[in-house]
């Protein structure tokens, strides 16, 4: 496997970005890999690298690059910590229109690249970038294929970017990985999120991950839960498999 991190350009300065990608072989096909809110960690690159060895291109770019921060280290679980305030104020300085800024960013650099596929591309998106992934789904319709949310939030707002209003301008197969307990995405939002998208004839599953947490995907978090992280695991191979190598 080859990794880089480098500074990708952006109308709002250098966003430093992890790469991963085989070493060998024809071109990868690309995959947009969205943090969540703690940010970039050694966590998310050693996920990266376990797709990326499946033959992948994965980028997963800082998206607090704005705010000069990087890696936030551990955020401790008291409500009131200093670090963990200071987590929720960059998720809350980025959003949607700045993130398919960057999503363009990335998928414009990964055409020149040798080792990244000029074919369809994937997007991912954990907690607060489950919408972002979706969202590239819908505004890069002609070259997202395949977009999941893992653990999403804000999947159903008031607002006209919201995912479950624009998923059905996506010519992406969409999937949404569940956790039974969240409360950042609460059991009664599944059920509306699913019809609304079944009304709008979107291409996408949303799935309840039974006996699961909030981030049990992460396997440094107390809330991992193995087997279902095993699971997420199964399906998005499975649905970039589908699109993206068939």
């Amino acid at each position: 496997m080859i990794d880089q991190q480098i500074d990708i350009a952006t109308k709002d300065g250098q966003m430093t970005t992890f790469i991963t990608h085989p070493e060998r072989g024809d071109p990868s096909p690309v995959i947009l890999f969205f943090m969540d809110a703690p940010g970039i960690r050694e966590e998310l690159r050693d996920m990266a690298r376990r797709l990326a060895t499946a033959g992948y291109y994965v980028m997963l770019p800082n998206l607090y690059y704005r705010s000069g921060e990087m890696e936030l280290g551990p955020i401790p679980p008291e409500e009131d910590a200093p670090l963990r305030k200071k987590m929720f104020d960059l998720m809350y300085s980025i959003d949607i229109p700045r993130v398919m800024q960057n999503a363009r960013a990335l998928l414009d650099f990964a055409a020149t690249q040798p080792a990244a596929s000029k074919g369809p591309a994937g997007v991912m998106g954990y907690c607060m970038s489950g919408r972002y992934a979706i969202n590239a789904a819908a505004n890069f319709p002609d070259r997202i294929a395949a977009a999941a949310s893992l653990y999403g939030t804000h999947l159903m707002t008031d607002q006209p970017d919201s995912p479950h209003v624009v998923a059905k301008k996506a010519k992406a197969e969409l999937y949404f990985a569940c956790a039974e307990v969240d409360r950042w995405a609460p059991m009664e939002m599944i059920a509306p999120l699913r019809e609304a998208l079944t009304a709008d004839r979107a291409n996408a599953e949303v799935e309840l991950y039974p006996g699961t947490h909030h981030g049990f995907a992460f396997p440094a978090r107390p809330d991992y839960h193995k087997a279902a992280a095993e699971r997420h695991w199964e399906r998005l191979h499975a649905l970039f498999h589908r699109h993206l190598q068939s």
